[in-house]
């Protein structure tokens, strides 16, 4: 049964017996672009003469001026928020380093260098960080990015360490699943968990990853009650590279899809040596889950529109666009600012799609 036809099905069977559940606020198509929206505006645009509705910007690029001209216009601001990725972090506090299966540290994955997570620090360095984001500024919402355990994900051929098995997470591990890990090295209780309980410490680590999230959303509700909670996440289908998105990114998607408002998939079909066609083919399957589970949590992917690796042709482009904002999508954006900057033809393709939503 092909795609389109699979999720037609899922609406008629399950439609109904999600009809009355919660609904979420409507709110008209989103119609984003993500970075550093600013530089469209020291380009002498205007972001509702593109069609732009919504701004998606790394909190570094966040700042007065920037918020001000979106609020004169209108345009929804919602802020990136880089949760997991500590590599500043670790100059300064080794104990978060997460440490690999062999008992060493691990490697950089590439540029991203992620953290343990169970290291109350971070935890609570993150978690004031936000507070002060959400203080300053009145955003629409918050997208929380570099979600996952230490891995890089965004190529062709992922980078993927086991993580983590520092003293703190064996024995957080041990307390909270209610097990006993034999004496000896990290290098032999890693191997002595890999054959006697896997699965309960891929569940563990989901869990942990979780609960951050849980964090996040608990302090976004409390500062901004209005806000909406996002995650830039791994495209992956459960079942690719023998299923590392759960096993080990610790990702469990449709638990996420419980705790947030907006799932954006990071749709980078070049990265990742994939057809521009998957974008829609990976947005229809993500909307027959989200049904099957009752779930009304919206997507808003997040496409590729940079030319790394090799040249998107501005034809490509309109096509990952075309794509990615079918429904079940209820908004869109890409990756990045700076290519409709530099490439106007593709600004114009944006610009087209966008006017006629």
């Amino acid at each position: 049964m092909n795609a389109p036809l699979r999720f037609l099905l899922y609406i008629l069977i399950l439609g109904p017996l999600v009809s009355h559940a919660q609904r979420p606020e409507r709110l008209p198509f989103t119609k984003g672009v993500y970075g550093d929206p600013g530089a469209l505006l020291r380009n002498g645009e205007s972001f509702r003469s593109l069609g732009i509705n919504s701004i998606f910007v790394r909190s570094t690029s966040l700042d007065d001026e920037l918020y001000h001209a979106a609020r004169k216009e209108r345009v929804r601001v919602y802020v990136e928020f880089p949760t997991l990725n500590g590599a500043d972090y670790l100059e300064d506090h080794p104990e978060a380093w997460p440490v690999n299966d062999k008992g060493e540290r691990a490697a950089p994955a590439d540029w991203f260098m992620g953290v343990c997570l169970t290291d109350s620090g971070f935890r609570k360095h993150r978690e004031a960080q936000l507070r002060t984001l959400l203080t300053k500024y009145s955003v629409d919402g918050v997208w929380l990015d570099y979600l996952h355990w230490h891995a890089q994900f965004e190529t062709p051929e992922p980078i993927l360490p086991e993580t983590c098995f520092c003293e703190r997470c064996l024995n957080i591990f041990q307390e909270a699943k209610g097990v006993e890990l034999p004496s000896g090295d990290a290098a032999a209780k890693a191997e002595w968990i890999f054959s006697n309980l896997d699965s309960v410490w891929r569940q563990w680590r989901s869990e942990v990853l979780s609960q951050w999230v849980t964090n996040m959303k608990s302090i976004v509700r409390e500062v901004r009650p209005g806000a909406l909670l996002g995650i830039y996440y791994c495209p992956w289908y459960p079942e690719d590279f023998d299923g590392a998105l759960f096993r080990i990114l610790g990702l469990d998607l449709m638990g996420l899809a419980r705790i947030v408002d907006v799932l954006s998939p990071m749709l980078y079909h070049r990265m990742m040596e994939r057809s521009s066609d998957w974008v829609g083919e990976y947005v229809h399957w993500l909307g027959s889950v989200l049904i099957a589970e009752r779930r009304r949590t919206r997507i808003w992917p997040i496409v590729q529109a940079h030319n790394k690796p090799g040249v998107i042709t501005t034809e490509e482009f309109r096509r990952v666009m075309w794509n990615g904002s079918r429904a079940p999508a209820s908004g869109i954006m890409m990756f990045t600012f700076n290519t409709l900057v530099d490439e106007p033809a593709k600004l114009e393709v944006m610009k087209d799609l966008y006017r006629k939503r």
